[in-house]
């Protein structure tokens, strides 16, 4: 049901598409329309979180036609999907390097849901670009600050308290500049279904953003966590990812792989942390649609004087051109 509803959305955002799906549900034949974009709705499936959604709409609303500007609803926050928190902290950063920025750009949570009956509610906006540039990003730099979001639901405000406290109780010892946020929404933005969870991010001297977040299991469904656990397993989560270090965290890594590709006919450098499988799958998927190949190149963590190995990618960008951006 959530594919089904992913495909709803490609619909509303493009015009002329064209999709049939046969009786049994086994085949998809999909024939593309253009990507127009404009003031949107949609309602996601509380099956997986709005990042599922919103990861996709990252990598195409630049392009539409006109600026898109969508409501969508569901569970905000998953244990599956990257949630919109994450996504506001460490991909619009990202956008705005290559050139898509303005104040039209924003990710606004408005409501929060937990799995799994959701009730969520987000507005995501982006401005359009006729083309993107190239990036040199190949020094992460230090880490300055650590910031943080700790959300409850439908639980005592204390639980945010209580998994602050545990992840600073860790993070201290590593760096003294940590401000965690407690996010605590009552009534009717809290959604359907009680939960908590955290969401933390490290940001470096030079503007790299890296991320890690945790949530509490859906009512009903797995083993129960404790508001300390949770802080404490976050904040190592944390401290893995700043460990595999690169300009890039691994959640974002597909992203800026494709602006890369689809940037001006100019060389684009990005150094990233181990690349995940997902991404060394849609490295495949760049390759048999747009017959790019990556220059990858290892740097070991001696090289680096820091972390886990690093993989230094360059590309030449088919230079992509946006061309239902209408000219002014």
């Amino acid at each position: 049901d959530f594919e089904a509803s992913f495909i709803r959305l490609i619909d509303k955002v493009t015009n002329g598409s064209r999709i049939e799906i046969n009786q049994t549900g086994t085949t998809l034949y999909y024939q593309p329309g253009l990507l127009y974009g404009g003031s949107l709705e949609h309602d996601c499936s509380p099956s997986r979180g709005i990042g599922y959604y919103l990861e996709s709409l990252l990598c195409l609303a630049p392009f539409m036609k006109h600026p898109l500007k969508i409501v969508l609803r569901g569970v905000t926050n998953d244990q599956v999907d990257p949630s919109v928190d994450v996504l506001k902290a460490t991909a619009l950063p990202l956008l705005k390097k290559f050139g898509i920025d303005g104040e039209s750009l924003e990710i606004k949570i408005s409501r929060r849901g937990m799995p799994p009956k959701g009730g969520g509610e987000i507005l995501f906006a982006c401005p359009v670009r006729k083309v993107l540039q190239p990036v040199q990003f190949t020094d992460p730099g230090k880490i300055k600050r650590i910031r943080g979001t700790a959300y409850s639901v439908r639980v005592s405000p204390q639980m945010a308290n209580r998994m602050v406290e545990s992840a600073r109780g860790i993070l201290n010892k590593f760096l003294p500049d940590i401000y965690i946020y407690t996010d605590h929404m009552k009534g009717v933005n809290s959604g359907k279904s009680p939960g908590f969870g955290m969401c933390l991010t490290a940001e470096t001297i030079n503007g790299t953003i890296l991320s890690a977040e945790l949530a509490s299991s859906p009512q009903g469904q797995g083993a129960a966590v404790l508001p300390e656990e949770l802080g404490q397993n976050c904040a190592k989560l944390l401290l893995e990812e700043i460990y595999r270090g690169g300009c890039v965290d691994s959640t974002n890594q597909s992203l800026a792989l494709l602006l890369m590709t689809l940037g001006q006919r100019d060389v684009s450098k990005v150094l990233l942390g181990p690349l995940s499988p997902y991404t060394i799958e849609f490295l495949r998927h760049l390759r048999s649609f747009f017959q790019i190949m990556f220059k990858i190149e290892t740097k070991t963590a001696e090289e680096e004087h820091m972390g886990g190995e690093k993989v230094l990618m360059t590309c030449v960008g088919i230079g992509f051109c946006n061309l239902s951006k209408t000219m002014r």
